[in-house]
């Protein structure tokens, strides 16, 4: 069962736990983080290398999307962007001969952790069908091999290529005309799984998929609201950015189960004050909101303001919205009852956030997964922007919306057409660029593409990076789902659990990192990378390749689209490979906003895209102004003896990768199945602390899905609430318990039981 602990490596199932931690960063973490970064890298590239991180003439960090100031300082990293870059520039390597030692069934045993732990692939590798072990392959006869399966297919569609959020602007591009080429929309990507349900809900809403705000408008923010987010793990540099905004007189208000140090207090790692002293207290209140509350928080709020004489921005509301009537209405006759139910809260809680709203004339409401994970996700982001149109807190400076996005450039992949709903004037302009007709139907998101494999209907599983397998939902249903397609290919830097769950035949083609140098006939080549604020800027590797084997991830494309579409295709694939110029000519022409995109690129620092809302005020919706909605309360209940579990990330990781088996901020060492249980509900399961326990997930198909084995930690979590680490979880969420609209995993509100274990 893939919810079992893996075996062979030695990864222990008794952690060690203490009190979680109530600062973050600080000395630990430039100690943690040169003593991971040598031991991977050594001492003279941990130093070449870590100084070219983010740097307007370095490379993008492979970790968050979260943006860089103009002004940067010479460590512009944090302690797992520097992880992150230990792990792609390592000294180990995983070559021919590893591979000929570990048979796939035994790779299947190991965990993540280990696997990612080997070092860098070197040499393209095939999986034969009946084969115990992948051989080194040419990587001629690896598109041969993907050209035999696609040409075989009954239809284009039974193709998925899927998505990374590290893959470049360049090669995103290339990517998506390959696919719509070859004749299909099957463009699942990692956006699936964590924002979507921020990009539909903003569409929706405002016109734009995407947040409305600058780093400077964090500056400049009287109020800012953080919700279901851990910046101090996920986005650490976010940090800095609030500590600024805080020596400016800011707010803040953080909403989430959990209390996270980073949120409590910042010891900044750049200045005296957060080596030597105290650190930044950022939270002014905390909101410890039930899961999946936030939708009903919001709407009180909403409601309050209401009630407030001269709290609403008339002028706004008249000029620049739609749909207010129907949404005041609603949101008046939001209840207390329900609302402390479903949050948990106290009235003088919200009452108090209300004050703080009140007195703030420019607020920013930030968020992540905390808010995009739940079946009704969609309508509570359309919840905070209802409250950010009351107040006229959407296209000015210092408000607006920032939903944080995760990898390095998974919002400029969604940019540059990696979307299986691709709008008409997306087709309409690639149609007249490159002279083909783009198919019009849409095509899978993530959950489908995986009922699709399970189903059959689909064939051929091409991942452009990412960790597709483990970082999916209901694990057992996605691995039997991945065993039956034809043929299964990864473009990878280093080995995943992805590797060992294969087709009947299985391709691992090795890529450049963003730390190595991407020499092409036409000379070194730089890509580019956007943002989570929509700034777009170049990157460059400086790294010798670790390998003379890899392959660009353009090169992999352009030559992969010239052995599939052959003569049949016009496009310029062998220029595009030799120059990147020559794509980023060709996205000016198609893609809004690159207009001029070689010269505005070439520039220190980048450019910004242009965001109607806040540039203009003009919101691009089918109404032609932003919209107010009235969706009813929804919140996750959990029976009598059971819990809400949300799924969450270890500060030694970053998505699926494990870069250790530590916590440190929430007290947990050398180890990762534990689950975090309220010390009240613990005790009333009859679960003490350090006991063992099943998860079991409890959905409507009756279907019983089990993750063994977890130590149970009391924890400060919300009542009723409990969490533990993906992808080690990932097995407890259904396939089709997804968000409505966006069809994101529902991955934050389970509702499991807790089953007492042998620790044995």
């Amino acid at each position: 069962m893939a919810g079992k602990p893996p075996t062979g490596d030695p990864v222990q199932d008794a952690p060690d736990v203490a009190a979680p931690q109530h600062a973050a960063a600080g000395l630990p973490a430039i100690a943690h983080t040169l003593r991971i970064a040598q031991k991977q890298m050594g001492v003279r590239r941990t130093a070449l290398t870590l100084l070219k991180v983010n740097q307007k003439d370095g490379f993008d960090c492979p970790g968050c999307a979260w943006p860089e100031p103009d002004k940067r300082h010479a460590a512009e990293f944090c302690e797992n962007g520097a992880k992150a870059v230990a792990e792609e520039a390592t000294l180990r390597r995983v070559t021919p001969d590893f591979f000929a030692a570990h048979p796939v069934a035994d790779l299947a045993t190991r965990s993540g952790y280990w696997l990612g732990q080997q070092g860098r692939l070197t040499h393209p590798m095939y999986l034969a069908e009946g084969a115990e072990t992948y051989e080194p392959v040419t990587w001629e006869r690896a598109f041969d091999l993907i050209a035999e399966e696609l040409h075989a297919l009954t239809s284009p569609d039974e193709a998925l290529f899927y998505t990374s959020g590290r893959t470049s602007n360049e090669a995103a591009f290339l990517y998506q005309l390959f696919a719509r080429e070859f004749g299909t929309n099957n463009l699942p990507d990692c956006s699936n799984m964590c924002h979507e349900s921020s990009g539909s809900a903003l569409t929706d809403t405002i016109g734009v998929g995407k947040g409305s705000v600058l780093l400077e408008d964090l500056y400049q923010a009287d109020l800012i609201i953080v919700a279901g987010q851990n910046p101090g793990t996920n986005h650490p540099r976010m940090l800095s950015a609030l500590e600024k905004a805080k020596a400016g007189g800011t707010k803040i208000i953080t909403v989430n189960p959990l209390p996270e140090a980073g949120m409590e207090r910042f010891k900044n790692p750049q200045n005296a004050r957060g080596l030597a002293g105290g650190g930044t207290p950022l939270t002014d209140l905390f909101l410890q909101i039930r899961l999946g509350g936030d939708q009903a928080l919001f709407r009180t709020l909403g409601r309050l303001v209401l009630e407030t004489e001269g709290a609403v921005d008339t002028d706004f509301v008249r000029e620049h919205t739609h749909g207010f009537e129907e949404y005041e209405r609603t949101a008046r006759a939001a209840d207390w009852d329900e609302t402390l139910r479903a949050t948990g809260l106290r009235r003088e809680e919200i009452e108090e956030a209300l004050r703080m709203v009140l007195a703030s004339r420019r607020t920013v409401v930030c968020w992540a997964m905390g808010l995009t994970q739940h079946k009704h996700a969609v309508p509570t982001i359309k919840e905070v922007v209802n409250l950010l149109l009351l107040r006229g807190d959407i296209g000015r400076p210092g408000a607006g919306v920032c939903p944080v996005r995760g990898h390095s450039n998974v919002q400029g992949d969604r940019t540059m057409g990696i979307f299986e709903r691709p709008s008409t004037a997306f087709l309409d302009a690639l149609e007249k660029e490159f002279g083909f007709a783009p198919p019009r139907e849409h095509g899978l998101d993530v959950v489908r593409a995986i009922r699709a494999l399970r189903d059959g209907d689909a064939k051929v599983f091409f991942a452009m990076g990412g960790n597709f397998v483990a970082a999916s939902p209901d694990t057992d249903v996605t691995e039997a789902a991945m065993r039956r397609a034809r043929l299964t290919v990864h473009v990878s830097t280093k080995l995943n659990r992805s590797h060992v769950i294969t087709g009947a035949r299985a391709l691992i083609l090795p890529t450049l990192g963003r730390t190595e140098r991407d020499r092409q006939s036409g000379g070194d080549q730089f890509v580019t990378v956007e943002d989570s604020m929509g700034m777009v800027h170049a990157s460059r590797g400086r790294l010798e390749p670790a390998s003379p084997q890899l392959l660009s991830e353009p090169a992999i494309v352009c030559r992969l689209a010239r052995r599939v579409l052959g003569t049949a295709s016009t496009t310029p694939w062998e220029d595009f490979e030799k120059d990147y110029g020559t794509i980023r000519d060709r996205v000016s022409r198609v893609v809004p906003g690159f207009e001029d995109f070689n010269a505005r690129v070439a520039r220190p620092g980048g450019f910004t895209l242009p965001h109607a809302p806040r540039d203009e005020r003009r919101f691009p919706t089918a109404t032609g102004k932003a919209n107010f909605t009235a969706a009813p309360v929804e919140y996750p209940k959990a029976p009598e003896g059971r819990l809400l579990l949300q799924t969450l990330r270890s500060h030694d990781q970053y998505n699926t990768t494990i870069y250790g088996l530590d916590d440190r901020y929430r007290g947990i060492k050398n180890g990762r199945r534990v689950v975090l249980v309220h010390p009240d509900d613990a005790r009333a399961l009859g679960l003490a602390d350090g006991t063992y326990a099943d998860l079991v997930s409890e959905w409507t198909d009756g279907t019983e899905r089990r993750a063994p084995g977890f130590r149970v930690v009391h924890y400060p979590t919300a009542p009723g609430c409990a969490a533990a680490y993906y992808p080690e979880t990932n097995v407890l969420v259904p396939l089709d318990h997804t968000a409505d609209t966006s069809n994101t995993p529902a991955s934050k509100s389970l509702v499991v039981r807790l089953e007492q274990a042998d620790p044995a």
